[in-house]
């Protein structure tokens, strides 16, 4: 009767397991559990969640400049309609200073993003207050189109161009950021952001179709593109929280974040950007010249292509919208498509029909642009031709872009290098566009002035 409250005592403690052969081999957690290491399998992404959260936020990074653009009428017709001498100048050159606020503060992001990634930054946070600022920037803008700024016009721009300025910026971080994520991840997932950037041109291509018929003014127009804007960058922020809980998206970021952790340990050094940018310069030009060829010729010349004919099936006030903003974004989506199923070239000769595209240039050049300001003659005067041509361009367009920025990120050995490939690509992504841009106003100086 003594011992029983010692033994109630060994009943009531928690059972301890004394150290066995487990702790005394050297066999990993998974085969003392039978299931050999090199049978494990990484989990899929069911229902595509990953895919679809990335081609969201592909979407969202392009949303900002498609509405700004699309919202050209809004700017050019209504805010700024007055007759002083500076505010005609700021009208007639909208275009011109709305890619330059844009573009180049987007660019100067894009490159600090690449290189200050390696400091220790937390991609994460990045993308969140990139978003939180450019919505906080979008309803500055809805506010603006909801106040009567006819007293003061020369402000309004200036403001609008400075919320530009600050929206690219947020947006230079997110988008190279974005890429960065995807690159980590097999290749399709890369293309899901530039398919989204595709889809996010569509999308607001039928938004200006639909408002063109339904809202004929353009401030109404205008507060709904914005608004559109807002909405979709709340959803891409809300579902970028879920990425992390995602076994697929956890299975291919850890390792990778676990091995820069180690290497930040052990030496602190830069990731090596010669050699990552000597290992897939080839695809980096790709992506450069891809968006160099596209952005000169869309929408600068394209949006300038008149009907030849009277009698085609496209209205004058309806053959822009849809012969150059919606075919380009249809089809540079179709093409994007393709690229998921078609990988051909390889990556050591993709740079050749990509170089091939510069063509388009003088095509369209030649094509039914400026016709009442230009002084080279028109030689392709006929829509079905240009429309065909226009077709090509876009499909090219999205197929070769997709390729060249998945192929980016594969040709980087190194797992925990192939982030900083993929930010690459995006910076050379908007330089590509922000060139283009810039060559587009000689090209159109040229094309007004040359004689044949």
């Amino acid at each position: 009767m003594e011992d029983q409250p010692e033994n109630e005592n060994l009943l009531s403690a928690p059972v301890k397991l004394s150290p066995g052969w487990e702790d005394r081999t050297d066999k990993s957690a998974e085969e003392l559990n039978f299931k050999p290491a090199h049978e494990e399998r990484t989990p899929v992404d069911r229902w595509r969640v990953v895919y679809f959260i990335l081609l969201l936020h592909g979407i969202a990074t392009l949303m900002p400049w498609n509405m700004f653009i699309t919202a050209n009428s809004y700017f050019v017709d209504y805010k700024l309609a007055g007759n002083e001498t500076d505010v005609v100048k700021y009208r007639n050159y909208f275009l011109s200073f709305l890619g330059f606020a844009a573009q180049i503060p987007n660019l100067v992001l894009n490159g600090l993003n690449v290189f200050l990634q390696c400091k220790g930054g937390n991609t994460g946070m990045r993308i969140v207050w990139s978003i939180i600022i450019v919505v906080i920037m979008f309803i500055i803008t809805v506010f603006l189109a909801m106040i009567d700024s006819s007293g003061w016009p020369a402000a309004f721009f200036w403001i609008t161009m400075i919320s530009v300025v600050f929206i690219n910026m947020a947006n230079g971080v997110y988008q190279n950021s974005v890429y960065g994520i995807a690159a980590n991840l097999p290749m399709k997932y890369t293309n899901a952001v530039v398919l989204g950037s595709n889809l996010s041109g569509t999308i607001t291509s039928i938004i200006m179709i639909l408002s063109i018929a339904m809202t004929p003014d353009p401030r109404t127009s205008a507060i709904y593109y914005f608004l559109a804007a807002i909405f979709i960058l709340l959803v891409a922020f809300d579902t970028y929280f879920i990425l992390p809980l995602m076994p697929f998206y956890r299975a291919h970021t850890t390792q990778i974040q676990s091995d820069n952790k180690s290497d930040l340990e052990t030496e602190d050094q830069s990731p090596p950007f010669l050699y990552i940018f000597k290992k897939c310069w080839i695809q980096l030009f790709g992506v450069f010249f891809v968006f160099f060829v596209t952005l000169t010729c869309f929408p600068a010349i394209q949006a300038g292509v008149m009907r030849s004919s009277s009698s085609f099936f496209i209205t004058d006030k309806y053959y822009a919208p849809i012969t150059c903003f919606l075919f380009f974004n249809a089809f540079a989506t179709l093409g994007n498509f393709i690229s998921e199923y078609v990988k051909v070239p390889g990556p050591r000769w993709v740079w050749l029909p990509i170089v091939l595209r510069f063509l388009f240039v003088p095509f369209f050049c030649f094509c039914n642009f400026k016709p009442d300001m230009r002084q080279l003659p028109v030689f392709i005067n006929n829509d079905y031709v240009y429309i065909t041509g226009g077709i090509l361009m876009a499909v090219t367009s999205g197929y070769f872009s997709s390729l060249s920025m998945m192929y980016v990120p594969r040709c980087v050995d190194e797992p925990k290098y192939k982030g900083t490939a993929g930010m690459m690509g995006a910076f050379f992504l908007i330089l590509g566009i922000t060139t283009g841009i810039l060559f587009s106003l000689p090209v159109t100086i040229f094309v007004e002035n040359a004689t044949w």
